[in-house]
This record gives C-alpha cells, structure tokens and sequence, in this order.
C-alpha cells in the first residue's frame, strides 16, 4: 500500500492523510459494488499496511 500512497501523493499532490482517506474510500466504494471482491480487497489492503 506504501508504493500506492506514495503515488496518489505524488500525482495527485495528496498529503498523507488525504491519499489514505482516497484509498479507504476507494476500497469501501469497491467492496460496496463488488460484494464478493471484499475480502479479496480487505486482505490487499491489510497486506500493505503491515508495511507501514
């Protein structure tokens, strides 16, 4: 997650917390529309923050 945080601050000129509330947003819009993707997106992103 640390590579796409780094990302969407760079590109997208996001502070921190900024590119982490996009993320968060974007994983909750996903596992909203996309029911049986949630746990696929949750371990994702629970597999990066460990890099944290």
């Amino acid at each position: 997650m640390n590579e796409l945080l780094e990302r969407l601050m760079k590109e997208a000129k996001l502070d921190p917390e900024q590119a982490r509330k996009a993320i968060e947003t974007i994983a909750g819009f996903v596992k909203e529309k996309f029911p049986m993707l949630g746990g696929a997106v949750d371990q994702i992103f629970s597999a990066g923050n460990k890099e944290d």
